[in-house]
């Protein structure tokens, strides 16, 4: 673990004061309330703070308490986290909230034993909300750890892992652990980055084992990533009367159970495809894919399909792609 000074609080005064002159003024810090905070953390899983905080707005309008949330109909809520992606988040937040029974658990233990939330998630939300002394260890935590402590193993094995965990702990401000937690995690964000860390304006470069080594650029060390697969993909928009032609995912599908999707040319065997509207690109973990979206015409609607306004559209969970690939059709007509 990080060999700390030889008084540790400096460190974390170190930290704390940059924190509270540099950090982001975010809507999730503006709050003590638990379930509030918990909402902001699974959001963040797997994705860029700037994309969440309207998500965040609007979730907390419309399901503003634990009770809205267990009690929430599975196509509202799919559609209010529609476009975040990774959706079983969204369905172990309604199982977390019907556990709860209508009052946030206060201690680690209980958060932890919730649906869908893990050592990270439960550390957060125990330390922000009620100042318990638990550190996170989020991936900004990991790359900044790494670094101070020249930690050459690779982070993707368990042995290292507890070792970043053994050396949060140590770092950890009991006094203030929810401020500390989130200081340490914003120096990651904002300054100890991924490729080309802002070494000169870190409050604890002088503590810093890797930069001593000249090997910050080096970690955090990550040896088994998978390569990137490629994939072409074409989603067909089919007009009638107004409406577009979709199928709904079954509610036993392994991914995206009850969404929307616009048809692939696998799926309609008497299907003619018109012209290119347009494409993009979409990534799902190492996954990168290029969609074109046609027009095409069908003889006549298969079945399990149906003819979907544009009314409806708006209240139905739609998947991300067939979302982009709709809003490709609207721009052309």
């Amino acid at each position: 673990s990080i060999t700390l000074p030889s008084q540790p609080q400096t460190i974390r005064h170190n930290l704390l004061t940059w924190y509270k002159k540099a950090h982001r003024t975010l809507p999730w810090r503006q709050t003590r309330d638990p379930y509030a905070i918990w909402i902001s953390e699974v959001m963040l899983q797997q994705t860029r703070v700037a994309a969440v905080i309207p998500y965040y707005h609007r979730f907390l309008e419309r399901f503003p308490n634990i009770e809205a949330l267990a009690g929430a109909l599975e196509p509202d809520l799919l559609v209010c986290w529609s476009g975040l992606g990774y959706y079983s988040r969204a369905r172990n937040m309604q199982k977390a909230a019907r556990q709860m029974n209508g009052t946030f658990p206060e201690d680690y233990e209980s958060i932890r034993a919730l649906a869908g939330v893990g050592d990270y998630t439960a550390a957060a939300v125990a330390s922000i909300a009620f100042d318990l002394p638990h550190a996170v260890l989020d991936g900004n935590v990991i790359r900044l750890l790494s670094r101070l402590s020249n930690e050459t193993g690779d982070v993707g094995e368990q042995s290292t892992r507890r070792r970043l965990q053994g050396s949060a702990d140590d770092l950890l401000d009991r006094k203030s652990p929810g401020v500390f937690n989130q200081a340490v995690m914003e120096l990651g964000a904002l300054v100890c980055l991924p490729k080309r860390p802002q070494c000169l304006l870190c409050p604890i470069a002088e503590w810093c084992e890797a930069r001593k080594a000249g090997t910050e650029n080096l970690l955090p060390v990550k040896l088994r990533k998978a390569e990137p697969v490629k994939l072409e993909r074409t989603l067909l928009v089919i007009q009638k009367d107004g409406g577009v032609l979709m199928w709904r995912r079954p509610a036993d599908s392994r991914k995206l159970a009850g969404f929307w999707e616009l048809p692939e040319p696998h799926l309609l065997p008497f299907v003619q495809i018109g012209v290119r509207l347009g494409g993009f690109k979409h990534s799902i973990t190492n996954h990168n894919y290029v969609f074109c979206v046609n027009l095409a015409t069908v003889r006549r609607k298969p079945e399990n399909f149906e003819w979907v306004s544009a009314g409806e559209l708006q209240e139905l969970p739609l998947s991300t792609t067939s979302r982009k690939a709709l809003a490709i059709f609207s721009s052309k007509f």
